[in-house]
């Protein structure tokens, strides 16, 4: 143990034993708050096994067993208000709540936290939360989904758990929550500042403004500093005192009391009436930031011992004696024994096998499938006579065929129907239909509650739907344009992705992201409506990733991703082309042949052999040259393909669809059939699935014997306004130029190797 954690440990018994310890103004009475004598001795437990188990992780770290040691020292006053709330309402953790997972461990019968929480320090596969693979705080049983190194990216998701509590009791829902229950989550001051918690808690107001419910408490645990950059004293006040939509208060984390009275005003505010509640609890930091932090470098030591006086457990101590509940020696024997019980478990703990392989790490990326009942509960096919009912407003249009938009429109509309689980959330879908009528009609058929408008802020948006998922939902999140989703990236990357891969699978947000994208888009445009790279979704491990070119596809490819998210719990990522929303022709005018008729949903709704589902659609038999592409790629090279083919070339064209994971057997099936493969990828050069697509070819020696393959992408350039896309954005004269080039290069290779094999022949006759 090194010199300043042994000094803290050795403090704490110097300072109770010789009646040294901190004072308070607080003048409150373990009766005045409700507590009994036992509470308060289980509560102190609490908060020191906390702070052995923070001690004791870093010589486990000193002795190579353990790897990250952010503890909670200081912090341990939040055992007081996990006392408060009930195991059932969920909470959103930062990585100082080891008191709080303790506390609340001690509500659930069978919990073992102290050995949890080192084999979590200790990586080991046994480690109930994460199978080894990060220090979480989480746990199924206790209704805590797992945060790692959390910078208040869990705060969006907060809000949307929250909000979807008395949701779900408006629709008649049956959650994963309770329907009188809440949502806690805690976060720093540091962490205030940043930008996702600024949108999460102005969402949380914006509604609250509203007059609607929103049972959430958040906790901002503040002690002063944020690794080695002061907080300003009064900055959390003076921002959230008076803030519309919010009911702040403020208590002393330091004084248990204070905390556990302050926290069931908050618990009364948000349980029974709805309302948010921004609980201001002063910490301490002890022992810095983590074990590698030097505090000394960047503090004074008087101002680091000054600090440690205040440590928490002091001031329970002094509550203690105060209160003629425990004596010196009897608080310094519960620290001591509790030292030697962690110590004696850690010994245990690090001797735990560790992941040993990548298939092992791996196995949690894809969550489990969903049970039966949870498949079957909200999922509700509909009559022929429903459906019906349900397009009255298009009865004339349903025989006739219709462009992507619509289809598109006509495949959630029946969804929505069958899947009463299922809600879309977005800027301006309900009423409006979105900026391309694809919602039209369905917040006019399912309602503003099921369809639902939100603020301008594409963190909020997806921290909506992932904390509705947590609650049991199928949410539907809608990103107006792609360029808009790098504003909130780390919600999928960071948050939804992840879920799965640090619970082992016991906690997923299964949904479909709808994310208008891609470049082509006439008399409208420029970078942010013409974003033309999507390389942020294509290494997020566990995410599919799919972009129909066509009506028809739009549609299969939609039931597809529900399904995929309602029996399977995948986080699925739906692009669709804002440039062939509206299309309608091929070749010319008038020709319709990017119409499709409207296919009625299966009986049973059932979308059988979902994986078999993510496969490419080829189009034409040709063997001179196979052009693989995707979205307004594949419609470029549609009309491409009829011209070749005027020329004698012979083509196959196919259609990627499913951008995440390919379809490699299928692509190299594709291309093992023709002479030549060319790559129309409509991304960036840099970047682009293009470069997958040749890593794949050549890994795969699809074509190692003809060793033709060519790519055209778009420039690296970001998209210009106007007429000026299109000279960084491929077009169909490129893509017939460069199909003839390869084949008059493969007519040229071939007569070559005639000649030659006639040569041989000649030699070998003579």
């Amino acid at each position: 143990m090194s010199n300043r954690n042994q000094l803290v440990r050795d403090n704490f018994i110097n300072f109770v034993r010789s009646g040294n310890l901190p004072e308070s103004s607080i003048t409150l009475t373990p009766s005045e708050v409700g507590l009994s004598n036992s509470d308060l001795v289980d509560l102190f437990e609490t908060q020191v096994m906390s702070r052995h188990l923070d001690l004791q992780s870093r010589i486990m770290q000193k002795n190579g067993q353990s790897f990250y040691t952010i503890g909670s020292s200081g912090h341990e006053g939040n055992a007081a208000y996990a006392k408060v709330f009930r195991p059932s309402d969920m909470a959103f953790l930062h990585y100082r709540s080891g008191a709080f997972y303790i506390q609340r461990s001690k509500q659930v019968n069978g919990q073992t936290p102290l050995y949890d929480m080192l084999l979590s320090f200790a990586a080991s596969k046994d480690d109930p939360t994460s199978g080894g693979r990060h220090k979480v705080l989480g746990s199924k049983a206790l209704s805590i989904p797992p945060q790692t190194s959390t910078i208040a990216s869990h705060l969006p998701k907060a809000i949307g758990a929250a909000y979807s509590i008395p949701l779900a009791k408006r629709l008649e829902f049956e959650g994963k929550i309770p329907e009188d229950g809440l949502i806690v989550c805690n976060f720093g001051d540091a962490s205030s500042n940043h930008s996702t918690t600024q949108g999460a808690l102005n969402s949380t107001a914006w509604v609250a403004y509203q007059s609607i419910r929103v049972p959430i408490v958040f906790v901002c645990e503040d002690n002063g500093i944020g690794i080695s950059t002061a907080t300003p004293d009064g900055w959390i006040a003076a921002n959230y005192k008076n803030r519309a939509g919010l009911h702040y208060i403020y208590c002393d984390g330091l004084n248990l009391l204070d905390t556990y009275h302050k926290a069931k005003q908050a618990e009364h505010l948000a349980r029974k009436h709805g309302k948010p509640v921004f609980l201001h609890m002063r910490t301490v930091r002890i022992l810095g930031h983590a074990g590698s932090d030097a505090e000394f470098v960047y503090r004074k030591v008087a101002d680091i011992e000054a600090t440690e006086f205040q440590d928490p457990l002091l001031h329970s101590a002094r509550i203690l004696l105060e209160n003629n509940i425990l004596s010196a020696e009897e608080i310094i024997h519960i620290y001591e024994s509790t030292e030697r019980r962690i110590a004696h478990i850690a010994e245990r703990a690090a001797s735990k096998a560790k992941l040993e392989s990548a298939e092992e790490v791996k196995q949690s990326i894809i969550p489990p499938a969903s049970s039966v009942n949870a498949v079957t509960k909200f999922h509700k096919p509909r009559s022929e006579s429903d459906r019906m009912a349900l397009f009255a407003h298009e009865k004339h249009n349903l025989n006739k065929k219709q462009h992507l938009a619509k289809l598109l429109n006509w495949a959630l509309l029946d969804l929505m129907a069958e899947n009463e689980n299922m809600v879309m959330c977005g800027e301006d879908i309900a009423a409006k239909g979105g900026v391309y009528n694809v919602t039209s009609k369905l917040s006019e058929r399912f309602g503003k509650k099921r369809v639902i408008n939100t603020v301008l802020d594409e963190q909020s948006i997806l921290g909506l739907a992932i904390g509705m998922a947590h609650n049991g939902f199928l949410p539907v999140p809608e990103i107006q344009f792609l360029a808009y989703v790098h504003n909130a990236e780390d919600q999928i990357r960071g948050e939804a992705a992840t879920l799965p891969f640090f619970s082992n699978g016991q906690f997923s947000n299964p949904m479909v992201i709808r994310i208008a994208g891609l470049a082509y888009q006439k008399g409208f445009g420029g970078h942010f409506h013409n974003d033309n790279s999507f390389a942020v979704f294509r290494d997020i491990p566990g995410l599919i990733l799919a972009c129909p070119s066509n009506g028809a596809d739009a549609v299969e490819m939609m039931r597809t991703s529900i399904a995929l998210a309602r029996e399977q719990q995948r986080l699925v990522v739906y692009l669709e082309p804002i440039a062939l929303y509206m299309t309608k022709d091929l070749h010319e005018e008038g020709d319709g042949l990017w119409l499709s008729e409207y296919v009625a949903p299966s009986a049973d709704g059932s979308e059988n052999a979902l994986e078999s589902n993510l496969s490419v659609s080829v189009y034409g038999k040709g063997k001179s040259v196979c052009i693989l592409s995707y979205g307004n790629g594949y419609y470029l090279s549609r009309q491409a393909e009829k011209i070749l083919s005027e020329q004698g070339v012979d083509c196959r064209v196919v259609d990627l669809c499913w951008l995440a994971p390919l379809d490699e057997k299928g692509i190299i099936e594709q291309a093992k059939q023709c002479e030549n493969v060319l790559i129309v990828d409509e991304c960036r050069q840099t970047g682009s699935i293009s470069e997958a697509l040749f890593t794949l070819l050549a890994e795969s020696d699809a074509q190692h014997e003809k060793g033709r393959v060519s790519r055209i992408t778009a420039h690296d350039s970001f998209i210009p306004l106007g007429t000026a896309a299109y000279h960084v954005l491929p077009s169909t004269n490129q893509i017939v130029e460069e199909a003839l080039r390869m084949f008059g290069d493969s007519k040229k290779s071939n007569s070559a190797k005639s000649k030659k094999k006639a040569a041989s022949a000649k030699v070998g006759s003579a």
